[in-house]
């Protein structure tokens, strides 16, 4: 299975190779020049564009779908109106720390759960190293699609709740029936609707959506993962916002910025994240 590429990045786009497949896609933070020719760039097969609506421009017909790499996880990806694959490359940083933290905890079963979890990158990171998860999406051709990701890395057993619905009512309900997690990804979207209609907007909300995850947390957690795509939201501000949701001086917080290297050209910010890490011993 081919793997994924950030092949080059500049002038408001980047140049990407999902498997066999090209394309260039829009990226505001892309502000410099590209490092490979224009030659390079024209063997694009596909283009998606926002002058005038949002669109594909495409030199051959492309598959609804077909599967790529990410390291050592599989993806099935196919393009979408908004000019998403199903997939952002950028989050690998995060799944590779989820695995990683969970493979290393070795006082029983480790319950995760995966907040706006779309399909599924950290859900099967976690349930890789062997946690229990809860993965939770108001869209459920998201969650279904996030299923077949399961079942192509081989987790289609795997201990894992497939939970479609509203990312606050639920954690409410999980506090109501005293179900407490080791660890919480929150990846909340910019602006979003429940199933029902419910809009999501993320300044409004997410104040009340880390005190529900803190309330939901077990006695002795692991962490607490913010991440946002939202300008603005700046790995300082992700910082300031989970101490303000934690408190200070029990556990640590790490930040940055979520990052797409390339080999060819400068690696590509897209995002922001903050970690609260908790060992115990404070």
């Amino acid at each position: 299975m081919k793997a994924y590429q950030l092949l080059d990045s500049g002038l408001g786009r980047k140049l990407e190779a999902f498997g066999d497949v090209v394309m260039i896609r829009p990226s505001l933070q892309a502000v410099w020049r590209p490092r490979l020719a224009k030659s390079e760039w024209d063997k694009a097969q596909a283009v998606f564009t926002r002058e005038g609506k949002n669109q594909w421009q495409c030199k051959r017909t492309l598959p609804p779908s077909w599967n790529i790499a990410i390291e050592d996880l599989s993806f099935i990806v196919s393009p979408t109106d908004f000019g998403h694959l199903g997939v952002f490359p950028e989050h690998n940083e995060l799944w590779r720390w989820i695995r990683k933290t969970i493979g290393s905890h070795s006082e029983g079963k480790f319950q995760f759960m995966n907040l706006f979890a779309y399909s599924g990158g950290a859900s099967l990171s976690a349930a890789l190293a062997g946690a229990h998860v809860c993965h939770v999406d108001a869209s459920k051709p998201m969650v279904d699609w996030a299923r077949e990701n399961a079942a192509l890395n081989n987790l289609a057993s795997a201990p894992i709740r497939w939970i479609v619905d509203d990312a606050m009512k639920f954690l409410q309900r999980e506090k109501k029936r005293g179900t407490r997690y080791d660890g919480i990804l929150l990846d909340p979207p910019s602006f979003g609707r429940g199933p029902k209609g419910e809009v999501f907007k993320i300044e409004e909300e997410i104040l009340p959506l880390l005190q529900a995850c803190r309330e939901v947390l077990s006695e002795k957690p692991s962490f607490l993962i913010l991440s946002s795509h939202t300008p603005g939201f700046t790995p300082l501000v992700m910082r300031n916002l989970l101490e303000d949701a934690m408190g200070k001086g029990r556990g640590e917080i790490s930040f940055g910025e979520m990052l797409i290297p390339s080999a060819t050209g400068f690696s590509l910010p897209s995002g922001s994240y903050a970690i609260w890490s908790y060992d115990g011993s404070r």
